[in-house]
């Protein structure tokens, strides 16, 4: 299996990615290609000691595509980007699934207009596991389509409940809907004639989720548009680094504090590592044709290494052929 990896997406560019590259290439035995300018590729390999196992393609261009371009420059203006040379590998049969942290909007235009989307699928949509207490839980969409109508939201709900029962063994996946309250009459419109479409659909629905209720994990994936997705995404990780900075002040505020916390730091580090997000990997664009992976912007080796497991797994199950299934149904 061979990954096309975009070298230059995201903050810690390129050095983190190679460096993530490399690790996934011996600990998931795949053939790598990185896009990118070479030579700053290969000093980054030269200069590290970094080591692949398998073999490195490196596809060379001086073009990157940052977060403040517009995303549709993918397609003229910065059509030989890293990112842009990454989407035709993989659209073009050279790889089998894509990985960057790069730009969200580029990577959603790139997904949906080079790699182009599952036959039946009206837009794609990114989602992401999120930690809780008891397992992860997917979120979609996350930012991908910030207005939707009732049938996308549908249609999101069935890619979900595939790619948790082929990728993530979930049995009979849960999918609720995220809403302002419990009751099926909740809701505009749009959440009202989704939930009723999303009763029906070949998915064991949950119903509706209230967000106070969604950290807590209760069901295995939520529902939402990409407004809502982005914001109770953001709002979630933000809560989350406050709680730990505030337990840390705490911690530290005193000598009887401190001893306090040397007793249970190895618990206060299982928790962080329970909220990791750096373990989970990347969002999956799911709808396209190809499996897509979005890392996180700042992601670092680690990061990059669990999307490319992610991809991997994506990719090895054949998950884009059962949503294709799975709506022809729907037909």
């Amino acid at each position: 299996m061979r990954i096309v990896i975009d070298a230059f997406g995201g903050d810690n560019a390129p050095l983190e990615i190679v460096k993530g590259a490399a690790l996934a290439s011996k600990e998931f035995n795949v053939d790598i290609t990185l896009t990118g300018n070479e030579q700053e590729i290969r000093k980054c390999i030269s200069d590290n000691n970094i080591e692949f196992s398998g073999e490195l393609k490196i596809v060379h261009t001086d073009d990157v595509i940052s977060m403040h371009d517009e995303p549709t420059t993918l397609l003229k203006a910065h059509s030989e980007s890293s990112m842009a040379l990454a989407f035709k590998e993989l659209a073009l049969g050279q790889a089998d699934a894509f990985v960057s942290a790069g730009s969200t909007g580029a990577i959603v235009v790139g997904g949906t207009l080079i790699v182009k989307r599952i036959k039946g699928v009206k837009r794609p949509a990114l989602a992401s596991m999120v930690p809780s207490p008891k397992k992860p839980y997917m979120l979609m969409d996350m930012g991908a389509n910030a207005e939707c109508r009732p049938e996308m939201l549908e249609q999101f709900g069935i890619m979900a409940s595939v790619y948790l029962s082929k990728v993530e063994n979930r049995e009979n996946p849960t999918i609720g809907l995220l809403n302002i309250g419990t009751e099926e009459t909740k809701g505009d419109t749009l959440h009202q004639e989704a939930y009723q479409l999303l009763s029906k659909a070949p998915i064991n629905f949950y119903g509706n989720v209230e967000s106070r209720e969604m950290p807590k994990g209760v069901c295995d994936a939520i529902i939402t548009d990409g407004f809502s997705g982005n914001i109770a995404l953001k709002l979630i990780e933000g809560t989350a680094s406050t709680l730990f900075k505030l337990i840390k002040g705490v911690l530290y505020k005193n000598i009887i504090n401190k001893l306090a916390a040397l007793i249970i730091k190895k618990d206060l580090y299982s928790i962080k590592s329970l909220m990791d997000s750096s373990e989970v990997g990347g969002a999956l664009l799911l709808g396209v044709s190809k499996p897509v992976i979005k890392a996180h912007g700042n992601s670092d080796a680690k990061a990059i290494k669990n999307a490319v497991r992610q991809a991997v797994k994506f990719a090895e199950m054949d998950v884009i052929g059962t949503i294709s299934e799975n709506l022809a149904k729907k037909e």
